[in-house]
This record gives C-alpha cells, sequence and structure tokens, in this order.
C-alpha cells in the first residue's frame, strides 16, 4: 500500500503578499458602484475570513441584498483578471 503525504498552503497572504492587488479589486469594485474607496490599510483591516466577507467591512453600512451582490460580482470579475498584478512571494519565500 502506498503511503501518501499531503501538504496544504495557505497561500493568500501567508506565503503570498496579495494586499495591493485586494485593495485595487475592491476600490475598483466600490468605485464602479458609486461607492468611497478605502486605504491599502483599511483593506489589510477588513481582510479575513474570504472575499465576501473583506467586501461586507468594505462597503458602506446598510448596503445589502442585490446592491451588495452586484458590488460581490464586480469585485469577483475584476480579482479573477487582475490577482497577480502586483502579487509577489514575502521576502525570503522562494529561497525556503
Amino acid at each position: 500500500m502506498k503511503e501518501y503525504i499531503t501538504y496544504i498552503f495557505d497561500l493568500d497572504g501567508t506565503l503570498l503578499d496579495t494586499l495591493a492587488d485586494l485593495a485595487a479589486s475592491t476600490n475598483y469594485a466600490l468605485q464602479a458602484h458609486g461607492m468611497p474607496q478605502h486605504s491599502i490599510d483599511d483593506v489589510r483591516r477588513f481582510v479575513g475570513n474570504g472575499v465576501r466577507k473583506l467586501m461586507e467591512r468594505a462597503v458602506p453600512e446598510g448596503t445589502g441584498g442585490e446592491q451588495f451582490e452586484q458590488v460581490l460580482a464586480t469585485f469577483r470579475e475584476h480579482y479573477l483578471h487582475h490577482n497577480l498584478d502586483r502579487t509577489k512571494p514575502y521576502p525570503g519565500i522562494l529561497p525556503l
């Protein structure tokens, strides 16, 4: 019987610095829907527990339902095409 060893990596934010691309896509989606944008430090605080939670934290309070789903869809579409624009490994990861 073969023995298999499995490794699981959390690349996003652990091995890869994805913050700049997440912030760019967040702000793109917000701007596209006439909502105020956020600084990269704001987005850093919003990250955690997935993209839906990121956008829940980013949209103005009281945004929900169909409007929220549209903003989220815009984010997803933008991030799909721009998730590697500025993403890079954290220093020291490649030699590791």
